[in-house]
């Protein structure tokens, strides 16, 4: 059987532009007629099965008119994350275990090109004034660039999937992440409006577990999301409002900050406002919201829930200079929930925690663990350690009765 060479899908590639007329649109169908005309010439010289002319037809398209070799990957299901450490080293992470796979670009400049072009959908810009990049692709999977010499040896990119439909809270249950009775507490928290923050490590599953808790908003609701690079998927929620940060130009300016994108949402009349990941000093805007009676649900990069409150502190003294006891007052009234997510040894994904804020004892932020995930015999549980202690909002939502 034939083995196509990168070299001879490149020329493929060049004998079809070269006969197309570039100065005016050009159809897909158009494209897909030269390519089969080009290929049909080659293999007089080059034999090869119809299976292989498929492939090779879709694999000169998708360089020509998507993504060159990332397409097949990006369509494939059962892949969640794509590595490239330059044009010949190239990994992925397929039902939780990493591989390395056997395809590779032609060339470092088409690795460029295509970084290029995934940038460009989201009006950003990479180059070697502003080598590193955080960006999107149009189904909201996340990619991360940095180009060479920043990295020494090639300019690398990541992309973390987003699955075609979002992950639910169906899903979730299905997946042992949680179970029924925290599914149905978590419930009444999100409709009673308490502010929530998601904590968890890297790939914990933060963002999916959040887009999971948006089914239990209101649909009545008006939602605002805002975010770095728009990746949330909330689903039921016909009044709902999404804003993205944007970077500074080369020059320094046209620069919208996650914080000025916080304080806007306050005048757009919020329901309830959703920050995909508090990193710095916006954390401090979020507390304030949620001190002002707008109702929030927020993300963080942790490893406890003891831990997300020693961040959080630190990321609101990166905003301003304030006494710590005021800092602590400020995230003991603005945080009611903190939901810990994990990642265990088995790459599953747990809900491994759920601590209620009870307020300030001694100068220190008490927390009270509601829910906690143990593995006993292999077998998870989440042990109910104690009773939820601030009711009123759920007094005010379901009655005395319902929650007594």
């Amino acid at each position: 059987m034939l083995h196509i060479l990168p070299e001879d899908k490149e020329w493929l590639r060049s004998q079809v532009l070269s006969g197309l007329d570039l100065s005016r649109e050009v159809e897909d169908e158009e494209i897909w007629r030269r390519i089969e005309e080009e290929i049909i010439r080659f293999c007089k010289d080059h034999p090869m099965s119809i299976a292989q002319r498929m492939t090779l037809q879709k694999e000169v398209f998708n360089s020509l008119r998507k993504l060159d070799i990332l397409q097949d990957l990006l369509e494939e299901d059962d892949i969640t994350e794509i590595m490239i450490n330059g044009p010949n080293d190239i990994f992925v992470e397929r039902n939780g275990e990493i591989e390395r796979i056997e395809k590779c670009f032609s060339s470092e400049e088409k690795l460029a090109d295509v970084i290029q072009q995934i940038v460009s959908t989201t009006n950003r810009t990479v180059n070697v004034s502003s080598p590193i990049v955080d960006t999107r692709l149009p189904d909201g999977s996340r990619v991360n660039i940095v180009l060479s010499p920043i990295a020494v040896e090639h300019s690398i990119m990541s992309i973390r999937k987003f699955p075609q439909e979002p992950i639910n809270m169906k899903r979730l249950l299905e997946l042992h992440s949680l179970n029924e009775e925290v599914a149905a507490f978590l419930q009444r928290l999100v409709q009673a409006r308490y502010n929530i923050f998601l904590s968890g490590g890297t790939s914990s599953g933060k963002t999916t577990f959040l887009n999971a808790l948006t089914e239990y908003i209101p649909p009545n609701e008006r939602v605002i999301t805002i975010e770095d690079s728009a990746e949330l998927q909330v689903i039921g929620i016909a009044n709902l409002v999404r804003l993205e940060a944007r970077n500074a130009t080369l020059e320094g300016k046209l620069e919208v900050p996650i914080r000025d994108l916080v304080k806007t949402s306050l005048r757009l009349r919020p329901d309830r406002v959703i920050i995909g990941e508090c990193r710095g000093a916006e954390t401090l805007d979020m507390l304030q919201a949620n001190n002002t009676g707008h109702s929030g649900i927020s993300t963080g990069h942790a490893n406890s829930c003891v831990d997300m409150l020693s961040r959080l502190e630190t990321m609101v003294l990166m905003a301003m200079n304030l006494p710590l006891v005021a800092v602590r007052q400020m995230i003991a009234s603005g945080v009611d929930i903190i939901i810990q997510l994990g990642r265990l040894p088995d790459r599953s994904r747990k809900l491994l925690e759920i601590a209620e804020v009870e307020g300030i004892v001694d100068g220190e932020i008490q927390l009270r663990t509601l829910y906690e995930y143990v593995s006993e015999g292999g077998i998870p549980q989440w042990v109910k350690r104690n009773d939820l202690l601030h009711r009123e909002k759920l007094q005010q939502v379901f009655g005395v009765e319902t929650v007594s």
